[in-house]
């Protein structure tokens, strides 16, 4: 954990979160040279040892390539693998719990509703997530959130906020509209024959709309 001082995420715009899959390496790769600058392994079914193996697979290449790593939901698994940090939902493991285990990571945590918002402000976070904007796959039975809670959760957050939903080039002009400035990324990227011109076609979007 002790990169966290070099890891300013208000820097940081692109995130992808990816499952475990065959080419995990070369995918994370491939990705990170495209334009994301931190990745997250979200592994929802695989046992503990199997996340754990590839986890140190892809901590060693974001490292190499100074990209922040994060691990879901486990902080146990990102102790024991030395990630950057790690990303919880509402219903799982607590923050103050996650500082306890991991007093030096990264943290950060998902929001769907200005309750949670409100929250969050009080939580000792890294940064927040936002969303989803509309309905996906990745997050079965949840409804959208709508443009206007990502546009509060950017007005209102000290933290960086990383919205979700449906990131892919042609959107980024209007969420830049609304004031976000990080983007999570999943199916974009993982459904792409292509990953890494599919993160430069998202960087150069996110560049361009940023005026970077």
């Amino acid at each position: 954990m002790s990169r966290r001082a070099d890891l300013d995420l208000s820097r940081r715009n692109l995130y992808l979160c990816t499952p475990i899959r065959d080419d995990l390496p070369a995918f994370a790769a491939a990705a990170i040279k495209g334009g994301v600058d931190i990745i997250q392994l979200r592994e929802k079914t695989a046992e503990a040892r199997m996340i754990i193996r590839h986890a140190k697979v892809i901590r060693k290449i974001a490292n190499d390539f100074g990209v922040p790593f994060f691990i879901n939901d486990r902080p146990d698994i990102a102790l024991e693998v030395e990630a950057d940090g790690v990303h919880v939902g509402q219903g799982d493991v607590d923050v103050e719990l996650v500082r306890r285990i991991l007093p030096e990571a990264l943290v950060g945590l998902s929001t769907h509703s200005p309750a949670e918002l409100a929250e969050s402000l009080s939580k000792k976070v890294d940064y927040i997530s936002a969303g989803p904007i509309v309905p996906t796959p990745t997050k079965p039975g949840r409804n959208g959130t709508g443009l206007g809670y990502a546009e509060q959760a950017a007005a209102l957050s000290p933290r960086p906020v990383f919205v979700t939903g449906a990131v892919q080039p042609s959107a980024i002009p209007e969420l830049v509209n609304h004031g976000v400035r990080h983007f999570v990324v999943v199916r974009y990227l993982t459904e792409s024959a292509d990953p890494y011109h599919a993160a430069r076609q998202l960087r150069n979007a996110i560049d361009e709309a940023l005026g970077s």
